[in-house]
């Protein structure tokens, strides 16, 4: 498998450091406020990647953090806590935020097909580990306490900006929302490794450490998670393009200088989901959940099968007109599928199933290339395979696509059998119906409706098409 890795700016082949096992990290979220649609694209090109590695037979462990203290409202280590803005938001306390969102987090990951890391860990569960690295960093020069917070020294670093080859705009993250400047920082890259009350006094969790009560700061949580539980080498390590700088930056530089080796091999970078009007943020336009779309009658799998349609590493451009067509050309699938959950049986021909699978796979080996991976599923589809063979290549492809193409497509083909039972002048309705909506005529629409709700069935419109049910 080749990947492109950021680190070094070119598609590698990927070679775990241990045969047979890979070392994976994610960047968890900042569980202050539901994740919007474009952090969980993220969450769905790494859960592809996971299934996909294991998949080829590696034994993956990955390990996520959950940042529940010391993200701060600018990743510049300035503003304030994220978590203490939620709960101020909702006059609750921060506990109280971190439970509700993670559990609202993971909720959505279920929803979207994502499975949940091996390892979990709070940021809060993890101070004593903090402390002990940011000691070490202070007492090997590496770090500096000043105006009662603790810094890493970028200055005493060979290089620092490693993922030089972003673009402007994604390297200006570190310095957005109105960022202040530091007396404090030797260096204006220098970043806080742990907060004081001489910074935050009102900040509502705080931690007795060496330095003074106070708490952590964002970029040593992850660098620390991920030692603890992944060791001094790893693997693979995950996160949205806006991470690069400064916390992958960071994590770099705070990891190899307490080890005194390189630390992570590869760098695998999601890019933004956009709206027309810009990179998607809780902060601006409509706040797009994966509850929104369950309202506006979305299957949250068509979304996961939207972001399948582009590769990870180009911007997508979310609109309602693009998750339609998205709509369309999911239950034109499930449409295709479903006549093969009805037949009986067949055997392998194992040589057109090889042949098949190789498409597959070369898709995604071919740094993770989902959009040609659904090129070969529909390839399986236009083959001359016969029934079993292509039941079984996409029932091993979902392994990983995670679009439940099996199990919609069984339930159309129920639905379909089911409308053999209807009076033909309820399917007539039904037709005239969709005619009067295709025609904007809703009132006629409606007349039609109450007809056919006269004569003992409900009609009800989803994204994914009408839907007829006997009451």
């Amino acid at each position: 498998m080749q990947l492109y890795n950021s680190l070094s700016h070119k598609k590698e082949d990927f070679i775990p450091r241990f045969e047979g096992k890979v070392s994976m990290y994610t960047c968890g979220p900042t569980v202050y406020h539901f994740a919007h649609i474009g952090n969980l694209r993220s969450y769905i090109m790494e859960d592809i990647l996971e299934k996909y590695l294991r998949f080829t037979g590696l034994d993956v462990k990955r390990v996520m953090n959950i940042t529940d203290v010391g993200h701060l409202t600018s990743d510049g280590d300035t503003g304030d806590d994220k978590m203490l803005k939620g709960a101020k938001r909702e006059h609750k306390t921060v506990m109280e935020i971190a439970e509700f969102y993670t559990n609202a987090f993971f909720n959505d990951c279920k929803k979207l097909n994502i499975k949940t890391p091996d390892v979990v860990v709070p940021a809060t569960s993890y101070i004593d580990e903090f402390i002990k690295v940011i000691s070490s960093l202070l007492e090997k020069g590496y770090a500096y306490q000043a105006g009662g917070n603790i810094y890493f020294d970028t200055s005493k670093l060979d290089k620092y900006y490693v993922f030089n080859d972003f673009k402007e705009e994604d390297l200006a993250v570190g310095v957005r929302d109105g960022v202040e400047n530091d007396e404090y920082k030797r260096n204006k890259a220098d970043f806080v490794l742990w907060f004081t009350r001489s910074k935050f006094d009102d900040q509502e969790l705080k931690w007795d450490s060496p330095w003074g009560v106070g708490y952590p700061g964002w970029h040593i949580e992850c660098s620390c998670i991920s030692m603890k539980n992944l060791g001094e080498y790893l693997d693979l390590h995950c996160g949205g393009i806006d991470n690069a700088f400064p916390h992958h930056t960071n994590e770099i530089a705070q990891s190899e200088a307490y080890l005194g080796h390189e630390w992570c091999n590869y760098w695998f970078h999601v890019h933004h989901l956009n709206t027309n009007s810009g990179k998607m943020s809780k902060s601006s336009g409509e706040f797009l959940t994966v509850s929104l779309l369950e309202e506006k009658g979305y299957l949250p799998v068509v979304y996961r099968f939207f972001c399948l349609l582009s590769h990870y590493r180009k911007s997508l451009v979310f609109s309602w007109e693009n998750l339609d067509n998205a709509v369309v050309s999911y239950n034109k699938l499930i449409a295709k599928i479903a006549p093969l959950t009805k037949e009986q049986g067949g055997d392998i021909d194992k040589v057109e199933y090889d042949r098949l699978m190789k498409l597959f796979t070369d898709a995604l080996d071919n740094d993770l290339n989902t959009s040609l991976a659904i090129t070969a599923l529909y390839d399986v589809l236009k083959s001359g395979a016969n029934a079993a063979v292509k039941l079984a290549l996409i029932k091993e492809f979902d392994k990983v696509l995670g679009l439940d193409l099996i199990e919609n497509a069984a339930k159309a083909a129920e639905s379909e059998d089911n409308t053999d039972d209807i009076p033909e002048d309820v399917m007539a309705l039904v037709e005239e119906r969709k005619a009067a909506r295709k025609d904007k005529n809703f009132a006629l629409a409606d007349e039609i409706r109450a007809k056919i709700e006269a004569l003992g069935y409900e009609v009800k419109e989803t994204r994914q098409g009408t839907v007829l049910t006997k009451k």
